[in-house]
């Protein structure tokens, strides 16, 4: 028995060495962890449950019989973060360079499998050189087999992916269709083909970082949701992210301790709107003076930053939070940013996690590059998601709520439960200066009747109180009590339920 015993633990020492000494310290020479320093940071201390620690893979072509180490090159399992149970793949370079092969596939789709059976959620510590070349065709099934799980776990379970090496040719994908991915700076990118077959092609000459880095994902192609400085930081995140969110589509997110009064008043918020109707105020500061503990979780902060997405508490349970920021592109409604936050909307929806919207809008941005790039079907997409959500929805309009863009951004006729205005609200068709043109445009050579129709159009249009008489908005608010307005709705929504008619699944508009 005691051989048995010494047998099985020498087992594990091999396993836990991966690729051996040599492989772990040029992996740390690149400032990564390797797969296992990576879900003891991101697990609860000795909580991780490993599978398949003895999996090896069973190629016999290029020699490859002659070196099966244990494990295939991904670890495997469970565990809890801060006590909730999550499944976690690491991928681990120091083995055949964390190359992915027809067991390596048949780990994660295991564990996956699990994940979607006992609604826990998912997170992907990717870190790949791709298919095993040696497998050939098995491994790409083994991609399509990960690829599957990945769909049938969208909208049950969260799926997290953390890109913390290289991912490329077919391994992107996986990451691609789940909720969230993050980068890690300098040590981690992502594309379809690499730098060399870009040469190849296209004569473009093209680093990988410059290809497919932190950098290019989470500014310019927004495939990636943020970037953090290293393994340690990544991983801290994601635990504080994992926090927010619920386990699976049947379950509330965590109801957390919270200190902070929900009927607090903030009088500076009188005084957020400045007197001048064009100039900018960043709507940040409204988003953290609502928050429990000015506490806010920021999605795709670098992309799109004319619009706002992420995550705060209101009374300790997690609120998805969409706004439109004036400080850039005076928050218009673009291509990019109806497209970032269609998704955070959707994502919130399929999960339960109410929404929060506030509005400052003065309509899409125009020209002949949003229209050629179809900003008519990429801004149908955001109308699409706040329509078809059937979560707790309120709206809160700062300033400007203009023609279409205040129709796209929460408002009543999309199902909103609570819709408030703030008294600098304007809500109109159009700005003053643009309607007088149309309305009075046989005048248009009396600046002074012009001028004087344009103080009409204000006193009668630029407020909230038009709409306040239809029933389009249900109260203008004092900007101070907007924390305890917000509250109180959210409250008194938390036995909503409202379903669409039954189908398959929606067309959205792609």
């Amino acid at each position: 028995m005691k051989d048995i015993l010494e047998e099985l633990e020498a087992r594990r020492a091999t396993a836990r060495a991966g690729g051996g000494q040599r492989r772990v310290d040029a992996q740390h020479a690149k400032g990564k962890l390797t797969a296992r320093e990576r879900i003891e940071l991101l697990l609860d201390e000795g909580s991780f449950e490993e599978f398949d620690m003895f999996v090896a893979h069973r190629c016999t072509d290029f020699g490859m019989e002659a070196d099966r180490p244990a494990g295939d090159g991904v670890v495997t399992g469970w565990g809890t973060i801060n006590g909730r149970q999550v499944y976690v793949f690491s991928q681990d370079f120091t083995v055949f360079g964390g190359s992915l092969s027809e067991t390596h596939a048949q780990k994660i789709c295991k564990i996956m499998d699990m994940a979607i059976q006992n609604g826990a959620p998912v997170i992907g510590l990717n870190d790949s050189g791709g298919a095993r070349i040696q497998e050939g065709v098995a491994s790409l099934a083994g991609y399509a087999e990960v690829f599957q799980r990945n769909i049938m776990a969208s909208g049950v379970v969260p799926q997290i992916s953390v890109i913390m090496g290289p991912c490329a040719g077919g391994a992107v994908y996986s990451p691609a269709m789940t909720d969230f991915i993050f980068m890690v700076k300098d040590t981690s990118y992502m594309f379809v083909t690499g730098p060399d077959v870009v040469k190849t092609v296209t004569n473009e000459i093209v680093t990988a970082e410059e290809l497919g880095g932190a950098s290019t994902h989470t500014r310019k192609s927004s495939v990636a949701d943020g970037a953090f400085e290293n393994d340690v930081e990544a991983l801290a995140e994601i635990r504080r992210l994992f926090d927010y969110l619920p386990l699976n589509n049947r379950e509330k997110a965590p109801v957390r301790p919270f200190f902070d009064d929900p009927a607090r008043v903030e009088p500076s918020l009188d005084t957020l709107i400045p007197d001048n109707p064009n100039q900018p105020y960043d709507m940040k500061e409204l988003i953290l003076k609502v928050a429990d503990e000015g506490d806010f979780y920021e999605i795709q902060k670098d992309y799109a930053a004319n619009i706002i997405t992420g995550f705060v508490r209101i009374e300790g349970r997690t609120t998805g939070v969409v706004a439109n920021q004036p400080m850039v592109l005076a928050g218009c409604l673009d291509i990019d940013s109806s497209r970032k936050a269609a998704r955070f909307v959707r994502f919130c929806d399929a999960f339960e996690i109410p929404i929060l919207t506030f509005v400052d809008v003065p309509g899409f941005l125009p020209g002949t590059t949003q229209e050629y790039g179809g900003v008519i079907k990429h801004g149908a997409k955001l109308l699409f998601a706040y329509g078809e959500a059937t979560v707790p929805k309120v709206t809160v309009i700062t300033r400007k709520a203009y023609g279409g863009a205040y129709d796209v951004m929460a408002s009543k006729h999309l199902r909103g439960d609570f819709n408030y205005a703030w008294p600098t609200a304007e809500i109109a068709v159009m700005g003053a200066k643009g309607a007088v043109e149309i309305l009075y445009r046989a005048e248009l050579g009396d600046r002074d009747r012009i001028g004087q129709r344009q103080k009409d159009y204000e006193a009668r249009f630029a407020n909230p109180f038009v709409a306040a008489e239809k029933g389009f908005v249900d109260e203008v608010i004092q900007p101070r009590s907007t924390r305890r307005r917000v509250a109180r709705a959210f409250a008194s929504l938390r036995g909503k339920k409202l379903a669409n008619p039954w189908k398959k699944h929606d067309n959205i508009p792609l």
